[in-house]
């Protein structure tokens, strides 16, 4: 009976691989909130603030293996919150970012859009749209470190 355990236990143990090196369409992705995480080292540190087992597998299931280092550490020159203002009542985390930590982020602009669920529109140097990220669950802290390792500091600029 011990070896029937342990046959079950790999069956389980190589579904969940095989779901997990499972790949979503881009489509798909977004809708999840994942566009913006584009390599897997970023899933890797998602999993290391976010206990959701589910989330964390989706977010394998959108990245893009990282091709070296310097992939690593993709940046962007700015970023816009765009949220609903009718909503915001729904997400008190990203309220209490706007309110308390925004202005430690000069290039981070807060755009009202109706019916927009909260997301980070993040920008390219000549401020075009490069990558969106769905953030309705995350905790202000995540928004900070997020925007701390992918916005240029303006004083670089």
């Amino acid at each position: 009976m011990g070896g029937y355990g342990f046959g079950v236990i790999v069956i389980l143990a190589l579904s969940l691989v095989a779901s997990a090196a499972e790949q979503l369409s881009s489509r798909e992705c977004e809708n999840l909130g994942f566009t913006g995480l584009a390599l897997c080292s970023d899933c890797n540190t998602l999993s290391e603030y976010v206990k959701d087992k589910e989330l964390v597998s989706d977010c394998f299931k959108c990245c893009t293996e990282d091709s070296n280092d310097a992939t690593t550490k993709v940046t962007y020159s700015g970023a816009v919150l765009e949220v609903c203002m009718r909503k915001l009542v729904f997400y008190p985390e990203i309220v209490s970012f706007i309110e308390e930590e925004k202005d430690q982020f000069p290039s981070v602009k807060v755009q009202y859009v109706f019916n927009s669920p909260p997301k980070l529109i993040m920008l390219d140097d000549g401020g075009h749209q490069k990558e969106t990220i769905r953030i309705d669950n995350w905790k202000r802290e995540h928004i900070l470190r997020f925007l701390r390792e992918k916005v240029k500091s303006s004083a670089a600029a």
